[in-house]
């Protein structure tokens, strides 16, 4: 018989009411792997996503998924075993990681539980200037962010668009970032305001204190005024909400100006970014722990830091993404195990 461990598994999709806290077999290190004993879990979009059965996507997009499934990618814990061709890692290391991400796509990240495997190239020492729980939060958004913004890390396909994605300079330039309190726009906010950017944030009034803590030299609540008839000349526009929004930032941008749809799925512009002269580029982020430990000198320094929407046990995964549905997120909702 295998060794057990409590995990939230699913055996269907559809709502939050079918994550299921019960017993599912201990997972075993491949080589290059290590085990990791999960102390927290940080929620993103990805989860929901699957757990829906990824219902946005075209049909020949959709993952192929086997039940029972385990969602869930971004982790903070303690390593606990370490299998055959790994170096720089030992037991009882605090890391923190995005689990297999895309590749993990169909549920095969399984970080929803007391134990995961990850493949060392992927993890990184947890900053020892923040908890397990601010770790947890880290993982997708900062390297989403750091993505888009700094450097893409990888030589992968895109599979969003034909080019490689660019990230753009931000010294002296002033970013829009849109939905800038939740997960990835909080962080995208951060490092343009520390790579030397003029930020503007966009968010409802209730975060505007948030926002400027966090460095946000201008602010515009959505609910009050349109972002889009206010702004004009930005160099960059870091959309964090996406979707077919995006397309009513173009007007905000100077001519050789970039649009950033986190989310690009939905997006169509009919030629105006080209007739404009703005760059429209996306890319889908990918785990990598070497990029995790650079960005996390920055946490671990105070530069950059993760806001915690919402805790929860790991037992009542099923509140956690119910809290996750009324949206309005500020930062990230956490698992603790």
């Amino acid at each position: 018989m295998p060794e057990m461990m409590k995990a939230i598994r699913q055996h269907g999709f559809g709502g939050p009411e079918l994550l299921m806290y019960e017993d599912a077999p201990m997972p075993e290190p491949a080589a290059g792997e290590v085990r990791i004993r999960v102390h927290a879990i940080g929620l993103n979009p990805p989860d929901w996503y699957l757990r829906e059965g990824y219902g946005m996507l075209p049909p020949e997009w959709r993952p192929q998924v086997t039940f029972p499934l385990i969602l869930g990618t971004d982790i903070s814990g303690t390593v606990e075993k370490v299998a055959a061709g790994v170096e720089g890692f030992s037991a009882g290391d605090e890391v923190f990681a995005m689990v297999r991400f895309p590749q993990g796509l169909a549920g095969g990240s399984r970080a929803y539980a007391e134990y995961v495997t990850a493949p060392a190239s992927g993890v990184a020492l947890k900053p020892a200037g923040i908890d397990h729980i601010h770790a947890a939060a880290a993982p997708m958004s900062l390297l989403t962010a750091w993505q888009f913004l700094i450097a893409l890390g990888h030589d992968e396909p895109n599979p969003l668009q034909a080019a490689r994605h660019q990230p753009v300079p931000l010294g002296g330039r002033t970013v829009l970032v849109n939905g800038a309190a939740g997960g990835v726009g909080h962080l995208a906010l951060q490092i343009a305001r520390w790579r030397g950017a003029r930020v503007i944030g966009v968010a409802s009034g209730r975060h505007e204190a948030l926002m400027r803590q966090l460095g946000a030299d201008d602010f515009i609540d959505y609910t009050a005024a349109t972002p889009e008839d206010l702004v004009r000349d930005a160099d960059l526009v870091v959309d964090a909400v996406g979707g077919p929004g995006s397309r009513r930032f173009l007007k905000t941008l100077r001519r050789g100006g970039a649009l950033f749809p986190i989310f690009p799925l939905g997006f169509s512009d009919d030629g105006e970014a080209a007739r404009l002269g703005v760059t429209v580029s996306a890319t889908q982020v990918r785990s990598n722990g070497a990029q995790l430990r650079e960005a996390g000198q920055l946490l671990d320094d105070g530069t950059l830091g993760t806001v915690i929407d919402s805790t929860f046990p790991l037992a009542e995964a099923r509140r956690a993404h119910e809290r996750a549905t009324r949206g309005h997120i500020q930062g990230k909702i956490v698992l603790t195990v």
